[in-house]
């Protein structure tokens, strides 16, 4: 187990409501999700990241004395770092340094499961290192200048960027593909009127959990930052009868790096397509507000901050104060006060996503031939069975299925309507 130091950076010039303290803890919860001991914390309040070292050299000399007394492993920055900066402070502290975005990387490198996750993983991580590597060439490139400093490193560095622009290319066509395949898929729940809801919210917010408590999905569940990276849908039965699929999505976090917002674009593509989005928020989380903030700020990114949603404010089996529960309801509405872990009010959660699709539903009262078994097979596989006669003459059926579906099964010659 590594051995690490986290150095929380907060620049005056920023304007948001992350107290130091709050940055702190998150940053050492990312750190033990990665697998980190943390030895030691400190924190840098500057006006502006400096060009050269981000936190200036002071700081940098001051933290690798400490490095050197508490025999520290890595060095764990809470902001990004340019690949200058980054390699100026690992020349001072002699250590291992790792940004914000690497140890995001870490988690998710450590959390992918399918072909499709390890992709995306692989993908972010080459999109990030690609620059630093010209950041790197540059700096070799005007070594002493002249003749004799484009030697072997320089070459070196064409070739590896060479191999990580043809490595990325051959990641990006391979997710398009992926993306057609799940294309097809969506294509074919469309034409049957199911309806996808897509589960949003900040990481370790519950998504999981909730997943599980509506479907028994198995999705593993921990006390910890993005347990869930590869996108899960499953099948669920709203009280109606009408047939949804539910998707657990990667959760969400503050200042999410673009380029990993872009990267992970296939797994999100759940959340784009669907037709209604459950927020999952903390409701015993004392930065709630800035959690929903985080996640809307995604949303936007992905050009969908309007579509239609329900928050879901969920732990409330940890609140105490009902008071403040009654303030974030009004807050956050609409919304529904659940706790997943002890399936608390998912009854009136349901009923509010029942509300949402009520409308694409339709009731066919018909006849069919006895010969159609394959149509009953389809009326309670797809709606809901209200009245079911088997005559002389054909099986009458009184039946609710989604308007798109209905619509076909009118259009078959040997259906008649009553």
């Amino acid at each position: 187990m590594e051995r690490a130091l986290l150095v929380t950076i907060k620049l005056k010039s920023e304007r948001d409501n992350w107290r130091m303290q709050d940055l702190a803890v998150e940053l050492e919860a990312l750190a033990v999700t990665s697998g980190a001991q943390i030895v030691q914390s400190i924190s840098y309040h500057g006006e502006r990241p400096t060009a050269n070292f981000f936190i200036g050299r002071g700081k940098a000399e001051e933290i690798a004395i400490l490095c050197a007394e508490e025999d520290i492993d890595t060095v764990i920055f809470s902001r990004d770092l340019s690949g200058t900066q980054q390699r100026n402070l690992e020349e001072i502290i002699d250590k291992k340094t790792l940004d914000r975005t690497q140890l995001i990387l870490d988690i998710f490198a450590r959390h992918a499961k399918s072909p499709e996750g390890k992709m995306q993983v692989e993908l972010a991580q080459l999109q990030y290192l690609l620059p630093r590597l010209v950041g790197k060439g540059v700096i070799l490139s005007r070594l002493g200048g002249g003749i004799g400093t484009r030697g072997p490193g320089e070459q070196k560095l064409e070739v590896d960027r060479r191999r990580i622009r043809k490595r990325i290319e051959k990641l990006e066509n391979d997710l398009k593909r992926l993306t057609v395949h799940r294309s097809l898929l969506r294509k074919k729940r469309k034409e049957k009127g199911i309806p996808a809801v897509a589960l949003v919210g900040y990481t370790n917010a519950g998504k999981s959990s909730l997943l599980n408590a509506f479907t028994r999905a198995n999705q593993v569940v921990s006390d910890a930052l993005f347990t869930t990276l590869d996108s899960l849908s499953k099948a669920l039965v709203l009280p109606n009868g009408e047939h949804i699929v539910i998707s657990d999505t990667v959760g969400f976090l503050n200042n999410l790096p673009h380029h990993l917002i872009e990267a992970f674009k296939a797994t999100l593509e759940e959340v784009v397509e669907a037709d209604l989005l459950i927020h999952v928020l903390d409701a015993q989380h004392p930065r709630i507000y800035e959690h929903n903030q985080a996640v809307v700020s995604v949303l936007e990114e992905l050009q969908i901050a309007d579509k239609p949603r329900i928050t879901a404010l969920n732990k409330i089996d940890l609140l105490d104060d009902q008071t403040w529960l009654e303030t974030i309801k009004r807050d956050f509405a609409p919304s529904v006060a659940i706790s997943a872990k002890e399936s608390q009010n998912l009854n009136l959660l349901l009923a509010e996503i029942e509300k949402r699709f009520i409308r694409n539903l339709a009731c066919l009262h018909i006849q069919i031939p006895l010969t159609r078994m394959d149509l009953v097979d389809l009326f309670y596989r797809e709606g809901r069975v209200r009245e079911i006669q088997y005559l002389d003459q054909g099986i009458q059926v009184k039946v609710d299925l989604p308007k798109v579906l209905s619509q076909k099964i009118l259009q078959d010659r040997q259906v008649e309507q009553l």
